[in-house]
């Protein structure tokens, strides 16, 4: 059975990088999931794939929440064209609101904080806080290492092996919505007994 999924949290960089392909593929996922009338939460800038996010989500229409630390504001330039911009004291709130308002969670290519949103919902997915599908587009291979990094914790016992498949990751959008919607939740941490931690 297939997952709803109204609304997915998008991690991505606020940062413009040098290779335009970044930005278009961005702009072509906001694009993609408001045709098919998936809502976008993500950081709430209007820079970077952060803004090409929600840029292409808003040229077709779709709804756009972002969420964004009062501190933030100006340094990210938030977007002031969205659906709805919520503004927060700290960055645990913006987490926590990516979790709560999103149906599961998509990672572009990013930097430091992408890689702090990810491993969050990874963490929290395999602890038992959510059950939602954990989404990473290796767009242009950029998450290859992350990926061989992800297999070396398992081989050498650090990820379990209920949990070495939380990360769902593929090379197109396409097929990472289609994977996320047959996403099937593990066992986690606080369903182990104690020999099986």
């Amino acid at each position: 059975m297939q997952r709803p999924m109204k609304k997915l949290a998008i991690y991505c960089g606020s940062a413009t990088p040098q290779d335009k392909r970044y930005i278009d593929i961005a702009r072509e996922t906001g694009k993609m999931l408001a045709s098919q009338g998936i809502g976008v939460v993500y950081g709430g800038g209007k820079v970077g794939l952060m803004g090409a996010v929600a840029d292409g989500a808003l040229s077709k229409g779709g709804e756009v929440i972002g969420v964004i630390p009062t501190a933030l504001m100006d340094r990210e330039l938030a977007h002031q064209g969205l659906t709805n911009l919520r503004v927060v004291d700290t960055m645990h709130q913006r987490k926590a609101a990516f979790t709560d308002l999103s149906d599961g969670f998509i990672t572009l290519p990013g930097g430091v904080g992408t890689m702090d949103e990810l491993w969050e919902a990874v963490s929290w997915a395999q602890l038992g806080y959510h059950a939602k599908p954990v989404g990473l587009l290796n767009a242009f291979g950029y998450y290859d290492g992350l990926l061989q990094f992800n297999a070396q914790m398992a081989q050498t016992g650090f990820v379990r092996a209920a949990h070495r498949d939380i990360i769902i990751a593929a090379n197109t959008l396409e097929d990472l919505l289609a994977r996320m919607k047959d996403f099937t939740p593990t066992r986690t941490v606080i369903q182990m007994r104690a020999e099986d931690l």
